[in-house]
């Protein structure tokens, strides 16, 4: 059976000793699983930096280690993960093993463990531990009956780190590169809050390419760039407002900005003419993701997430009835419509425009709620909720009336319900020349010449 290692904390920020560790966690084992936590009942300070921004790091810290899985789930639910969720989520890829630092058994300390940990009494006599020595030798007395003991080298705790940003004291020994480029670009870990919008510039730019096979245009462009899949500091996408979302949604998790270049129409998420964008300072906006849990008509759960928007549409000749509710209270018990849609501020310009809703600036805080053709209540406008809101939409009748889910187009199939928030992990950041910033495209939407 594979061998498997679990570790977790809360990786805020994840350091070069981290990396270190999982690495060497490889070398015995056959993959290693890691898991930032979203809560911690030992560690009341595990939230204060925004959830997005610690999955960021996480997969930008872990980045290029084969057989190691950053797992999000814990950050995306906000939830300490017990180990009976470990181990259903888990345990079918192989024994899994915890790894634990030494002060969580120095002197009789494994007590606490069994008392906060999900059947911890029966982990502790049962279950494989790797415990991180260092320095300390422990007693025999204070380990658990199945554990290997791994020496670490010295390093700087997390709280350490961040206060030594906080002091404008330098970390570059501490972090890997990219971890420390994104810290330094969203302003983490200083007295204010962290910035959704800064100027980027790249001299040389490693490129990850993502283009419209479809165009020519795009297959020309591609030809011009020097191509490094390796290791990218930037995603080129070439071709219109679609081929972004399509590249959003494979890439996002590469957590490098996104430069797109107009071949197709409007093109609103992408910059109009090929330059030499790596001369010159970017602004770049991070922006969220939805995410989307859909129970089937069968009664399955699908979970994903979109950029622009979250939909659903009546899937027969007959009107959709919809019950819509927001932070799981009912505020429209029979909404008749051809369907109904939730969208980003960033997607506001796309179907919920067509659909009747206001385009709004890229970074509004909000979602925007939106019905299609709606017969009743009658006079319902387009509601701007937010951001931290959820919806629900339900189908009242899924034999005669069901619906259509969709994600920024992707079908769900046939489903009885949707429910629709932002994601708590997933953010994309995306880079436009100055000249070409999404604020003045919004204007023109709104006040068209001519």
């Amino acid at each position: 059976m594979p061998k498997v290692a679990v570790l977790g904390g809360s990786f805020d920020p994840p350091s070069l000793h981290h990396r270190t560790l999982a690495a060497l966690l490889r070398q015995t084992f056959d993959e290693v699983i890691v898991i930032p936590y979203g809560a911690r009942s030992d560690h009341r300070t595990v939230s204060d930096t925004p959830p997005e921004y610690r999955a960021a790091m996480a997969d930008l810290a872990f980045r290029g280690i084969s057989g190691v899985d950053v797992e999000l789930f814990s950050l995306e639910e906000q939830s300490e993960p017990l180990t009976s969720e470990i181990e259903r989520r888990f345990a079918s890829r192989g024994e899994l093993s915890y790894v634990v630092p030494m002060e969580f058994v120095r002197g009789g300390h494994a007590c606490s463990i069994r008392s906060s940990w999900e059947r911890g009494e029966w982990l502790w006599a049962n279950g494989s531990f790797v415990i991180l020595r260092q320095g300390h030798e422990p007693l025999a007395e204070e380990l658990p009956a199945h554990h290997t003991i791994l020496q670490v080298g010295p390093y700087l705790p997390a709280s350490a780190i961040r206060g030594r940003i906080y002091n404008q004291e330098t970390v570059e020994e501490w972090l890997t590169p990219e971890v420390c480029r994104y810290v330094i670009r969203h302003g983490l870990y200083r007295s204010l809050p962290p910035r959704t919008e800064t100027m980027f510039r790249v001299d040389h730019p490693r490129v990850k390419l993502y283009y419209d096979e479809a165009n020519a245009d795009s297959r020309q462009l591609a030809k011009d760039f020097n191509i490094n899949e390796c290791d990218p500091d930037l995603i080129v996408v070439l071709g219109g407002d679609g081929t972004m979302l399509r590249a959003i949604r494979k890439h996002w998790r590469d957590r490098c900005p996104f430069y797109g270049l107009n071949t197709g129409h409007l093109g609103f998420l992408l910059n109009d003419r090929e330059t030499r964008f790596w001369e010159q300072e970017l602004k770049l906006y991070q922006l969220p993701l939805l995410w989307a849990e859909a129970v089937t008509v069968d009664g399955k759960t699908v979970t994903g997430h979109a950029f622009n928007e979250v939909w659903v549409e009546r899937a027969t000749g007959q009107t959709a009835w919809v019950k819509l509710s927001i932070n799981g209270v009912c505020r429209i018990e029979r909404l008749v419509c051809d369907g109904a849609l939730v969208s980003t501020s960033a997607g506001s310009t796309s179907y919920a425009k067509a659909m009747g809703a206001t385009p709004l600036p890229f970074n509004t805080p909000v979602l925007t709620i939106v019905g299609s053709n709606v017969l009743t209540p009658m006079g319902w406008r387009p509601a701007v909720l937010p951001i931290h809101t959820e919806v629900e939409m339900t189908t009242l009748d899924t034999d005669k009336r069901p619906l259509m889910g969709y994600m920024d187009g992707v079908p769900l199939g046939r489903v009885s319900s949707v429910k629709v928030r932002v994601s708590r992990t997933a953010a994309v950041e995306l880079a436009f020349q100055t000249e070409h910033d999404p604020v003045a495209k919004l204007a023109r939407l709104q006040f068209p010449l001519g």
